[in-house]
């Protein structure tokens, strides 16, 4: 068994390894300029429309969510665990510059989102239930002229989002809340397990528009919360916010922390800044894994490019502002750099438990206790879906997709019970292998989007 993690390990750090995480920075960086940075300069106009009336309505189709919910969905995806413990994570183990670099990657990655997004609204389908099926798997079958290319990365890409499913998007985030909520609150593992399956098998089974209906309730009401209680820690901590942002963006390049700076002993190369900074950050938002991607066609809308835009805007949110609001809550209070009773750096969950505790006490571990609860159960919800429609892709039977979601249930209480470390790293090497046909796919009908992007945009301009 030891051997087989050691494997594991290995060949995680291979797929996860540089290479990987500059074909995912590089294809944001191409896109971007492919798009002629309509992406970015589109990104305020986007974001205002996610919070208007017509963004929460629908066409009438079946099966069909309105843009809202299908980001919402997305996001249900996107925003778990990641965004505090990952944060953390990074800013020890690349110093407190990997935020600036998680910040780089954010900004090519929404030219990213917005391509897999945009595409798999065009290239989507209707199943036999009459509700739409789309994701990088249709998008590279229906859009490949090789079709014998197309079936191998489109099932290529449909097996390892169903592994990531169980393992990155179920096991891992069960164990975080069962976990956190153990240490904070005393509540037996099995319970909070058996109350997670429950809930996660009754929502799942009510299908795309019951969890697109518990996304659009939960993320933005536990996004708001933990943003305004991060908020609320940076100001009580305002002295330490010009030491806290110095060290930031001083040590992002190779410097040194300003004298008197927050981080402590930590210290960190360029290079580890960029490799943990990269890696968290597309974890976090999942930029160019296209997952995300399949949420979005279920929309109900006849503009992939309108989609496109507002689906971009989860990057934004995800790393710009809950991600950016866990690092300066920990650049700011003064935590980075402290060790346990083990002498070891203080990190994960532990190390952002600390920065809210630092001003709110033991209110503040309550807080991010809540945060990783909502934030993780949420991606539950939102791989859940992921995983079942790559399912249905490969074998195109409704009895297949009702199973999974039974399974998926028990894997809930598993995870939260049980340390699989073999299955998390098993599924995290899928994870990553989920980016390669989804960029070639992005790559190569990126002049397919550039020309849509381009007559919507002049359509755009001619309506006003």
């Amino acid at each position: 068994m030891e051997k087989l993690q050691a494997i594991l390990d290995k060949a995680d750090s291979i797929v996860w390894g540089p290479f990987t995480l500059m074909l995912l920075v590089g294809t944001g960086i191409y896109l971007t300029f492919k798009l002629k940075f309509i992406p970015w300069r589109m990104l305020p106009s986007s974001l205002k429309a996610i919070v208007s009336p017509d963004s929460r309505k629908t066409n009438g189709e079946k099966g069909a969510i309105s843009p809202f919910s299908a980001l919402m969905t997305a996001l249900a995806g996107t925003i778990g665990t990641g965004n505090i413990v990952g944060v953390a994570t990074a800013m020890v183990m690349g110093g407190p510059g990997a935020l600036v670099w998680m910040w780089i990657a954010a900004a090519f990655g929404i030219s990213t989102k917005y391509a897999e997004c945009a595409l798999a609204v065009k290239y989507r389908s209707v199943n036999e239930k009459g509700d739409f099926s789309g994701g990088p798997m249709y998008t590279i079958r229906n859009a490949f002229k090789n079709k014998k290319i197309a079936a191998v990365l489109a099932g290529a890409f449909a097996v390892f989002t169903v592994i990531a499913s169980f393992g990155i998007g179920n096991l891992s985030q069960a164990n975080s809340i069962s976990d956190s909520v153990f240490k904070t609150f005393s509540v037996p593992l099995w319970i909070t397990g058996s109350v997670l399956a429950v809930l996660t098998a009754v929502i799942v089974f009510g299908g795309i528009k019951a969890i697109s209906k518990v996304s659009s309730v939960l993320v933005p009401i536990m996004a708001v919360f933990y943003i305004l209680c991060g908020i609320t820690v940076i100001c009580m901590n305002y002295k330490n916010i010009p030491a806290g942002l110095a060290a930031i963006f001083s040590m992002a390049f190779g410097g040194k922390a300003a004298a008197g700076g927050v981080a402590g002993a930590i210290t960190a190369s360029v290079m580890n800044s960029i490799r943990f900074g990269f890696a968290r950050g597309v974890f976090s938002n999942e930029a160019g894994l296209g997952s995300a991607a399949i949420s979005a066609s279920s929309v109900s809308t006849d503009n992939h490019v309108e989609q496109g835009f507002i689906n971009m805007c989860g990057t934004f949110i995800d790393t710009i502002l809950v991600c950016t609001i866990t690092g300066l809550a920990i650049a700011s209070s003064g935590v980075l750099g402290t060790v346990d009773s083990k002498g070891e750096f203080v990190q994960g969950a532990n190390l952002t438990i600390a920065a809210f505790s630092s001003v709110l006490g033991k209110t503040g571990a309550v807080i991010v206790t809540i945060g990783i609860l909502l934030f993780a159960f949420s991606t539950i919800l939102g791989w859940e879906y992921q995983g079942e429609k790559a399912l249905e892709f490969l074998f195109k039977k409704p009895i297949v997709c009702y199973i999974y979601r039974i399974v998926f249930s028990v894997f809930v209480f598993v995870g939260s019970t049980v340390a699989l470390d073999i299955a998390w790293s098993f599924s995290d090497i899928a994870n990553g292998l989920m980016a390669i046909p989804n960029l070639i796919s992005l790559i190569v009908l990126s002049g397919v989007l550039a020309k849509d992007t381009k007559q919507y945009r002049r359509k755009i301009k001619n309506h006003k």
